[in-house]
């Protein structure tokens, strides 16, 4: 029986193409969220077809779906994919499921489209960046907001992570998100991995948004979670600055 069929009881069920991302929102739930049960599918092979491809095709598509539909009947409240290379796919699942099934860059966009009106994406990966101009421009559009988006492709760094080398990775994109903060009013971060970036770029004169943070707490949100751990963390800025401790 493949990992993401097997019935798991979890709250929150990830679907990530990074084995990383694991620790990054457990990490979360015990700062936000304590006592919410999460599990975790990693599926690298998504990413990497993609990647091959040059973007998503029919059958990568199909797999991933079959992944995420596999995670709601496993007995999560909310299922997240992780990857926003991949996250068309998952809205294009929650057609099909019983729950919910985000994408988690969803709420960041939403909440770019409300802060800016020149948005930049920043992205290590080159297929991660089309999907994020789409998804900005779907929540400009549901807002009934007028935007205009620039993009940073940052693809040199992205070996750096292929090789595990991550402090290098997340230095080479935060040594870059300054000269890109000059010709826009807010930064979104295209992908979850380049998140601790934003603590180590310091001030660089625009807001940067990364997806893990604002994505889980609208999770934990639609998982019903109502701890004081969320009420407090709701609280705090959600442009990041932060890092993801």
């Amino acid at each position: 029986m493949p990992p993401s069929f097997a019935p798991h009881g979890a709250a929150i069920a990830f679907l990530h193409t990074a084995a990383l991302h694991i620790e990054t929102f457990e990490r979360l739930a015990r700062e936000m969220a304590p006592g919410l049960r999460l599990t975790h599918v990693v599926r690298e092979d998504l990413l990497a077809a993609t990647e091959k491809a040059g973007g998503i095709t029919t059958a990568i598509s199909l797999k991933t779906q079959e992944a995420l539909l596999a995670l709601a009947e496993g007995g999560a409240r909310v299922v997240v994919c992780t990857c926003s290379t991949l996250g068309a796919e998952a809205e294009q699942a929650a057609g099909e499921a019983e729950i919910p099934v985000m994408r988690i860059d969803r709420p960041m966009a939403d909440r770019a489209v409300r802060e800016g009106t020149r948005i930049g994406i920043c992205a290590a990966l080159r297929p991660a960046l089309q999907p994020t101009r789409v998804l900005i421009e779907s929540s400009a559009l549901r807002a009934r907001r007028s935007v205009e988006i620039r993009e940073f492709l940052f693809d040199d760094v992205w070996a750096a992570f292929r090789e595990g080398r991550l402090e290098d990775y997340h230095e080479g994109v935060a040594a870059r998100l300054g000269e890109a903060a000059r010709e826009v009013d807010l930064l979104v971060l295209a992908q979850a991995s380049m998140a601790p970036a934003a603590s180590l770029a310091g001030a660089i004169g625009a807001p940067v948004l990364s997806s893990p943070r604002i994505g889980f707490m609208e999770a934990a949100r639609i998982a019903g979670f109502k701890g004081r751990g969320a009420v407090e963390s709701s609280t705090l800025p959600l442009w990041e600055g932060q890092n993801l401790r």
